[in-house]
């Protein structure tokens, strides 16, 4: 039985999983001592854990969970991965986004794919003949309302929507669909560049805002909420061996 932590920029999330699948979930602002002594008096036959954070908690939580569980893996660029990694400068590569491109292989096989996760920052990454090219970043939603409001003197303070509009008929709406529908046609045109230069190209859609986009973009795509997790998992499976 595994125990994964992500630790992200505003919090952190965790699932126990064993063979038969995710059997407990759960999300933190901080994860403390007695939160985790309460998942492992919960599920006491884990024996193997990950920590993977791109926030600012990394060390403590790790510390904290080895202390706990004997076979503790934090997973850094140097990490033995089972797919191979083609990034100029793997030091510097979010643990979060090659993690989910191999969860995308262990969910989807071995085919080229898009993976688009919608969090905090959008990040929008290749993996092409089992080799994960690179990608880009940009603001998530939520941090494209922030800088509206907060660097105009009028706009107001938004958030992601289900509504679709052609245009805006308030403020409020517009600012809505110019942020909505900008990030829409903005994956949909990477969908375009990508699938006419990689053949049979597949988009997969993860992170916390996917849930508004899976819809709005109307080409083939596959949703995954748990696209790290299967990564994490599989990390973990491929350096700490029963």
């Amino acid at each position: 039985m595994n125990l994964l932590i992500d630790i992200g920029n505003t919090m952190t999330k965790f699932v126990v999983i064993d063979k038969s699948g995710i059997v407990a979930r759960g999300s933190t602002e901080r994860m403390t001592e007695e939160e985790m002594d309460a998942v492992l008096k919960r599920y006491p036959f884990i024996d193997k854990a990950i920590v993977s954070s791109t926030g600012a908690d990394g060390d403590r939580v790790f510390g904290m969970t080895a202390a706990r569980v004997s076979r503790t893996l934090r997973l850094t660029s140097s990490t033995p991965m089972p797919i191979r990694n083609g990034y100029g400068t793997p030091a510097t590569l979010g643990a979060d986004r090659l993690a989910a491109a191999v969860g995308a292989q262990v969910l989807y096989g071995r085919r080229n794919m898009l993976i688009v996760d919608f969090g905090t920052a959008i990040t929008v990454d290749l993996v092409v003949d089992g080799e994960f090219r690179g990608g880009n970043i940009s603001p998530g939603a939520g941090a494209r309302f922030r800088a509206l409001h907060e660097y105009t003197s009028s706009l107001p303070l938004c958030g992601a929507t289900d509504e679709r509009a052609e245009y805006g008929t308030t403020t409020r709406q517009a600012v809505e669909q110019g942020v909505m529908t900008g990030i829409a046609h903005e994956i949909e045109g990477y969908m375009a560049d990508f699938g006419a230069r990689y053949e049979n190209l597949c988009t997969i859609f993860t992170g916390g805002d996917a849930i508004f986009f899976d819809k709005r973009i109307k080409n083939t795509i596959f949703a995954s909420r748990d696209l790290l997790f299967a990564g994490l998992n599989a990390i973990l499976e491929y350096n700490v061996k029963d």
